[in-house]
């Protein structure tokens, strides 16, 4: 299973998603590969991180890949894995559109403020377009970063499920410290002591959602 994390908006936590979710795959005994098509590598730091402070390593492999490379790149490599995860950068890119081209879920975490989800429209026409090419994408759409209190994450959610192409997933994650501490520390939240129970809740839940009840048909998107 290949799922990208992306959109067209900086800031909205895709590194930060991505490898919470390989790290959580990787601990389930999955393969999993782990793709830095982001031209700031935060995936690539994470991951040297990691590697140095883990006697065992990261447990999953990693490879930075950008522009036309992330297609083919991915391609050759994902027989050899269980899951790929791709965080891709918070723009339109060609890496993106690379990734979106053959992979089966689009995962895309929105920041409940007005600024964020104003790029609602351009992620709407970018799965539009890419659909053309990978008529089986899913297009999965969650709150990051919710707000403890306000109108906010309601507000937000309300225009996410109002764009077409998208689907809502109520498994918000918070804008919890937990996610940064554990971030510098090279490990997942769920792996952070003492561990934040909300937040390890709210990425479980996450992962659950897309690993557990997720249903891909066999096979992979058609070639272009």
């Amino acid at each position: 299973m290949i799922t990208v994390v992306g959109g067209t908006k900086g800031g909205s936590g895709k590194s930060t998603v991505a490898t919470n979710l390989a790290i959580m795959l990787a601990a389930g005994g999955a393969d999993v590969l782990l793709v830095d098509a982001d031209d700031q590598e935060t995936a690539t730091d994470f991951t040297n991180l990691r590697e140095a402070s883990r006697p065992d390593g990261a447990g999953y492999t990693c490879v930075a890949l950008t522009g036309a490379a992330v297609r083919s790149g991915v391609q050759r490599l994902a027989p050899k894995h269980a899951h790929v995860i791709i965080d891709t950068g918070g723009r339109d890119t060609v890496s993106q559109r690379a990734a979106l081209s053959i992979c089966h879920t689009y995962l895309v975490p929105f920041a409940p403020r007005s600024f964020d989800v104003w790029t609602l429209d351009k992620v709407a026409e970018l799965i539009e377009e890419t659909r053309a090419v990978n008529p089986n994408l899913r297009a999965l759409a969650f709150i990051n970063r919710a707000e403890a209190r306000g109108s906010e994450n309601a507000e937000a959610s309300e225009l996410i499920r109002s764009k077409p192409g998208l689907e809502f997933l109520p498994t918000a994650l918070g804008a919890r410290k937990a996610f940064a501490h554990a971030a510098a520390a090279g490990m997942s939240v769920t792996e952070l002591r003492p561990q934040d129970p909300k937040a390890s809740e709210e990425i479980s839940a996450l992962f659950s959602h897309l690993f557990d009840t997720l249903k891909i048909s066999s096979g992979n998107p058609e070639e272009i």
